[in-house]
């Protein structure tokens, strides 16, 4: 009988001493469990980066007026189209940017600037009394907020490969919190002269710039996490090498290798690039939906909208971000358990598709039950929007390792900026289209509006299909 060769255990990691990333990475070997305090400063940073974004859409419509730029009334969603987008085009322009020097001098100093120039630009947003004011202020705060690729990355080196879905997760609802969340601050605290006259008198300071509270709550918010940004830990490595220079490495000094080709050029890994395009096409679907939810709700009904006032646009999107809330707390993590991330993306997707094409019919009801039907949809499409994001965002970060994790999520952020600012302006320019043609014997007004939303949709599932989408090899 032969005799048993004994196997040889997997050789214990090396860590640097006056490494960050090796810290984290000891610290993660000594403790398996959820790492509940890293993952609250994520959400934290995640919701002050997020919340300056769509605050503005629902004063946006009062805002043009306002600045009097806009001829005639159907022309207003063109000119706040442009505004919408203009922070995404800001965002587009340096978002790879960002995400290299992530992978060079850190996470956590581009967070802390990023959640600074949120205080800084936002607060400079709402005291714009011209139109040209307005687009320069939302540009820079977009090119400046460098924190979309450096977080994504952060949220899946603070834990261990089992709480990596957890992880994005967090990132994920934190950020469509922050785009429900921010909306609801501007419904309720923009005009407030208007809104709350025993309170606010016409002139004060919020009575001559109308959209200033809403914008410093924002940023008075930023400015408590960017305190509390001094106890988020480095994950980055940076090890010394003999002549005691500083290089910036991928992983510990251990024998274990990585699933993916460390040497790979990102534009080359199709499984990256698979799952960034189709993450695009989400983010240009959830922007371009965000805004003329925006728009629909708050336009007069002789043109096919709702008649809601910024505060009616608030308290919905405040119910909906309630409602993401409890999704993510007791149903995101036993469905992604069940199905994982590519069937969950195309499930959510799927659904999404006749709740959309209900949007226009809720013009024909009333009260109580328009309130019903237009709550439950809202939350429901935040719930499913959500999903998607997530799970391509979780593949797109398994298809590379870590040094490269920076970089490929600014790549993910260039791409999705470039989509995200199309979406606001594209958006903006149909709803003033289709608000024109509310006679039209073809998907008149509003249901033509919802169409094209459900053709980008349907897009993007496709997308999630072979061979379109490659999984990343080590990804189960």
């Amino acid at each position: 009988m032969a005799e048993e060769v004994p196997t040889t255990p997997p050789p214990a990691p090396l860590y640097v001493d006056g490494c960050p990333g090796c810290a984290m990475d000891r610290k993660k070997a000594a403790n398996k469990g959820i790492p509940y305090k890293e993952f609250f400063f994520v959400a934290v940073t995640t919701i002050a980066s997020a919340l300056p974004i769509s605050s503005l859409f629902p004063f946006l419509y009062f805002m043009i007026e306002d600045l009097h730029v806009a001829k005639k009334e159907q022309d207003i969603g063109l000119y706040a189209g442009f505004l919408g987008a203009s922070y995404f085009v800001g965002r587009f322009l340096v978002s790879f940017f960002w995400g290299v020097v992530a992978d060079r001098v850190g996470r956590k100093p581009i967070i802390i600037f990023s959640v600074a120039s949120v205080v800084v630009f936002n607060t400079l947003f709402g005291l714009s009394v011209q139109y040209w004011m307005a687009i320069t202020t939302r540009l820079l705060l977009g090119a400046l907020n460098g924190m979309l690729a450096p977080i994504k990355a952060y949220s899946i080196e603070i834990c261990r490969p089992e709480h990596h879905a957890l992880g994005l997760s967090v990132v994920s609802t934190a950020w469509g919190l922050g785009l429900i969340v921010g909306p609801s601050i501007g419904g309720y605290l923009a005009q407030p002269a208007r809104q709350y006259p025993n309170v606010f008198s016409e002139e004060s300071i919020f009575g001559r710039f109308p959209y200033l509270l809403p914008c410093l709550s924002i940023s008075i918010f930023s400015a408590v996490v960017l305190v509390s940004c001094i106890w988020l830990p480095e994950t980055l490595h940076k090890h010394k090498n003999i002549d005691n220079e500083v290089e910036m490495s991928g992983h510990s000094r251990t024998p274990q290798t990585e699933d993916v080709d460390a040497g790979k050029s990102l534009y080359k890994n199709w499984p990256l690039m698979s799952s960034i395009i189709a993450y695009c096409v989400f983010t240009l679907h959830d922007t371009a939906y965000t805004e003329i939810l925006s728009l629909w709700t708050v336009s007069d009904k002789k043109y096919g909208g709702l008649g809601f006032s910024s505060k009616g646009v608030g308290q919905l999107l405040a119910i909906a971000g309630l409602g993401l809330i409890v999704y993510q707390m007791f149903i995101y993590r036993p469905v992604h358990r069940y199905l994982g991330s590519v069937n969950s993306c195309r499930a959510a997707s799927a659904l999404s598709i006749p709740l959309i094409a209900a949007f226009p019919f809720m013009t024909h009801l009333s009260g109580s039950k328009l309130g019903l039907a237009l709550y439950f949809a809202t939350i429901l499409k935040a719930a499913l929007g959500i999903t998607i994001l997530t799970g391509t965002s979780l593949l797109q970060n398994y298809a590379v390792p870590q040094h490269q994790r920076g970089a490929a999520n600014g790549v993910a952020a260039t791409a999705m900026s470039f989509f995200k600012a199309i979406g606001p302006a594209g958006a903006g320019a149909l709803f003033s289209w289709t608000q024109k043609r509310q006679d039209a014997a073809f998907f008149p007004g509003d249901h033509m509006l919802f169409f094209i939303l459900n053709l980008v949709q349907c897009i993007g599932l496709v997308l999630t299909l072979k061979p379109f989408l490659a999984v990343p090899k080590h990804y189960k």
